[in-house]
């Protein structure tokens, strides 16, 4: 895989898990729940508990996909059909969710180290965030390249975005609770991510990472 093929790859991965970190999920909801009931300063450990609980379950999703790829191409292709399939299946639905962000505010004191505590048991031990690092890495990665690269170019990638959504939620949570709170934002949140994940399964499928 030349240069400007890594390049877009890295582009693809860089902008897919953008817009898929924007959806509300569980760890979103812990952020704001948060943000709401206590404000901006809980925005920094939250960030930080995502950060790492993102770098837990990714970590044990690509040692397994590093496991298949290195088992047998055959299995780690039907891996990557099985993904798409996954991912086609979220899309929908995401499009079909209402547009409700269910947060109820938190008001007990935490300190900042029982927030980031909380936000990467939260995110770490939830079994779709294993899931779903199963089923999207795949997708972007090469099996003719050395493996441990991707694995570190991908996870300072998304473990950056992944800091930088927790705490962009908490703020805008924090300053703008109609707007988070609204379902019109919330459903057009959903309905962006649902796309996304419809044409990233689609895409895998006519597209072939990693082949002449």
């Amino acid at each position: 895989m030349g240069l400007d093929m890594a390049l877009e790859t890295w582009a693809a991965f860089t902008a897919a898990s953008a817009v898929l970190l924007v959806i509300p999920g569980p760890t979103v909801l812990l952020v704001v729940s948060y943000a709401l009931g206590q404000g901006w300063r809980t925005a920094l450990p939250m960030a930080v508990g995502v950060a790492l609980g993102d770098f837990t379950a990714m970590t044990l999703s690509m040692l397994g996909v590093g496991a298949l790829l290195s088992a047998s191409a055959s299995v780690f292709l039907a891996v990557k059909w099985a993904g798409a399939g996954y991912l086609v299946y979220l899309g929908i639905k995401l499009w079909r969710a209402s547009g409700t962000l269910d947060a109820a505010p938190r008001t007990e004191r935490s300190a900042p180290l029982k927030m980031t505590a909380h936000a990467w048991l939260v995110t770490a031990l939830n079994p779709k965030s294993i899931t779903f690092f199963v089923a999207f890495l795949p997708q972007f990665l090469d099996p003719h390249a050395a493996f441990l690269p991707q694995l570190l170019v991908f996870q300072a990638t998304f473990l950056t975005l992944a800091f930088l959504n927790a705490l962009g939620y908490a703020l805008a949570a924090a300053r703008a609770r109609r707007a988070v709170r609204s379902p019109r934002v919330i459903g057009a949140i959903n309905k962006a991510g649902g796309s996304l994940l419809i044409g990233a399964g689609i895409a895998t499928v006519a597209v072939r990472n990693g082949n002449p």
